[in-house]
């Protein structure tokens, strides 16, 4: 007889089905792991050695085979620990294979028997549900995987707990899913002093969840307002909420079963490296744009990133996702991100301030944002100036707090949605929707295709330029719960292209 218990191997977010074969046969006392295990897996050896052995039960004098089917897929990771201890007891003859039969298995064991928390759970109990199945799992993961299945989830504390409750001696409690009851709160929108423009401007990146570009000296409170974005946008879907968190679940950063409920916000230094930021290093893990889908990808000081880093946000921008090839697989993962970008017009700062622009001007602003390379620039919707404001004049000036700014926001994303809910795209939003939907969807009068011919014409607008323009007049329009586009909507969305 062999053992055979059921486990996943992880390919980015998704799951592969893998058989964990144990066979106790004569000969010298060994354990031998094959089917292409990583170092983690070969030093699971001693640790379901001392498990095993913590339970009270003598170890096997024999030799011990293990073979991880299908033999010519990599083997990455401590989780496998649990389906070998369960796979030799079965073999020695004190668990049974039937009581497993309908479960997949994951845990990583310590000398003592009990089991750590191991990433990608969520991924695990989707796999598993669509195979209609059950998951054992760690009982720190417990509540983190009951939020993803229906099948029925076991979680213990140890394997000697796993043994009670397979063999109904000693029933593990049923887990539920941690109720979500702390409401995200953000910094107000009416701390930031003056700026109506840039504020409008957010605005209508967040009703249509645009890429906004905001270039001005320093201090004028560019990332003050970037920081004020994710307090005026919707709250996320039931599907972006679970595509967000089979993310932060693979790359560990779930903590105590409790899901991310909010939009991501992340914000890397400029000094991020290439595979920090789309993913990558020797177990291909998420990067910054995959972390941050589904919310926001604040880049401050932009021309500061290296320019091969930020060159490698072409596809992401375009497509939502990011495929990590190695020699032996590709890895993809979600990165249906906001880009909201920051930068001095100059490496001084102060290029135009005639008072304090330095002698290089204006020679020092063109090479400074000639950092940025154009095919970035022209997957930017919107880009504005964010000038020095008095702040003593507009302080005695009345401006929407970010609940105001939130409702009108709401509305046009309401719109959208109404518009798109056929569309096979998670976020239904007039950024994410394709060049044949924008022909549907979107139609100009004559005297707007002449205004839009003539802007091209002089302004020497791209194609992708165009659609851009055309999805950001939309969302103003939206705004403004106009059916049609107007005049005025499209001056608007042409005025946010004129610095690019």
């Amino acid at each position: 007889m062999t053992a055979k218990v059921k486990t996943f191997s992880f390919l980015g977010i998704n799951v592969l089905d893998v058989d964990v074969e144990v066979k106790i046969s004569q000969g010298l006392p060994n354990i031998t792991i094959v089917g292409l295990p990583d170092k983690a897996i070969g030093e699971s050896r001693e640790r379901v050695r001392h498990a095993i052995s913590s339970l009270g039960v003598s170890w096997p004098q024999k030799r011990i085979t293990v073979n991880m089917a299908p033999a010519d897929l990599q083997k990455e990771g401590s989780h496998f620990d649990l389906a070998i201890a369960i796979g030799i007891l079965i073999e020695m003859g004190i668990v049974e294979q039937s009581m497993v039969e309908n479960f997949y298995l994951l845990g990583e064991l310590t000398l003592d028997g009990s089991l750590n928390s191991v990433n990608g759970i969520i991924s695990a109990a989707i796999g598993a549900n669509e195979r209609r199945s059950g998951l054992i799992c760690p009982q720190i993961n417990g509540s983190e995987a009951s939020y993803a299945a229906e099948m029925p989830i076991i979680a213990s504390e140890n394997l000697l707990k796993l043994i009670g409750h397979l063999k109904g001696e000693s029933l593990l409690p049923q887990t539920k899913a941690n109720k979500i009851e702390n409401i995200p709160s953000y910094p107000d929108l009416i701390d930031v002093k003056g700026q109506e423009n840039a504020k409008r401007a957010l605005e209508i990146a967040a009703a249509g969840g645009h890429n906004l570009l905001m270039i001005g000296p320093p201090g004028t409170g560019k990332s003050m307002l970037a920081s004020r974005l994710n307090g005026i946008l919707p709250p996320p879907s039931l599907e972006e909420i679970l595509e967000i968190n089979m993310i932060h679940s693979i790359s560990g950063k779930i903590t105590n079963g409790n899901l991310v409920i909010s939009r991501p916000y992340r914000d890397p230094h400029h000094s991020c490296s290439m595979p920090a930021m789309v993913g990558g290093g020797t177990k291909a893990k998420p990067g910054e744009i995959s972390l941050a889908c589904n919310g926001v990808l604040f880049l401050d000081e932009l021309p500061e990133f290296p320019r091969q880093v930020l060159d490698s946000l072409r596809q992401p921008l375009e497509t939502g996702q990011v495929t990590i090839s190695r020699a032996n697989s590709h890895i993809t993962y979600p990165a249906n991100f906001q880009l909201i970008a920051a930068m001095n017009p100059c490496r001084c700062g102060f290029l135009g301030d005639s008072k304090r622009q330095c002698k290089k001007a204006p020679d020092c602003g063109i090479d400074y944002q000639n950092k940025i390379s154009g095919p970035i620039l022209d997957r930017i919707d919107m880009v504005i100036e964010v000038a020095q404001t008095d702040i003593f004049f507009e302080n005695n000036k009345v401006t929407q707090n970010s609940e105001s700014i939130r409702n009108n926001v709401f509305k046009a994303r309401d719109i959208q949605y109404k518009r798109y809910h056929n569309q096979n795209i998670i976020q239904k939003n007039n950024s994410k929707i394709s060049n044949s939907s924008i022909e549907k969807y979107i139609d100009l009068d004559d005297d707007c295709k002449n205004i839009l011919k003539k802007s091209s014409e002089k302004l020497l607008f791209s194609m992708r330029a165009i659609s851009r323009i055309l999805r950001v007049a939309r969302t103003i329009a939206d705004l403004d719960q106009s059916e049609n586009i107007k005049q005025v909507h499209l001056l608007e969305a042409i005025s946010y292209r004129k610095k690019i």
